[in-house]
């Protein structure tokens, strides 16, 4: 498990993906500029987190992607960062803030879309938990997201 980083902040503009979060598994995600991605820390980990993000001042639990995303043999890392709450709209443009407090796992390939999605779907679970715990939830709150 990866904790050396943790808790990790970091904030940027959103821009457009690849376009497949929303379209092929139903799951949107705000991908934050190039940037941002190249300044982590070279020993930070890929893989999924959980954590709270926040857009338009107000802060949801979210689930995080950090790599090349082995299922689509991406060629550039991303942060993809996906909200615990439906939106009616897009955030292209906006900024967005991101604390990163656990890892889940790993990236992975997988066979197909749906052991993907399925993935995805226990990813999300995990990150509810977790982000119910007082000492993850307590980030919810945390002076990052007003300044």
């Amino acid at each position: 498990m990866c904790t050396e980083n943790l808790p990790y902040f970091l904030s940027g503009l959103v821009v457009k993906g690849f376009g497949r979060g929303s379209k092929s598994l139903g799951i949107p995600t705000a991908n934050i500029e190039d940037k941002v991605v190249e300044a982590l820390p070279d020993d930070f980990n890929t893989g999924v987190y959980y954590g709270w993000a926040s857009i338009d001042g107000n802060v949801y639990k979210m689930v995080a992607s950090i790599g090349w995303n082995p299922f689509y043999k991406n060629e550039k890392k991303t942060v993809e960062v996906h909200f615990l709450h439906k939106f009616e709209n897009d955030f292209y443009g906006k900024l967005i803030k991101v604390t990163f407090l656990g890892y889940i796992r790993p990236q992975q390939d997988y066979t197909s879309v749906g052991e993907l999605i399925k993935a995805i779907e226990n990813d999300i679970t995990i990150a509810e938990q977790q982000l119910e715990q007082p000492q993850n939830k307590a980030y919810k709150n945390n002076k990052f997201f007003t300044e």
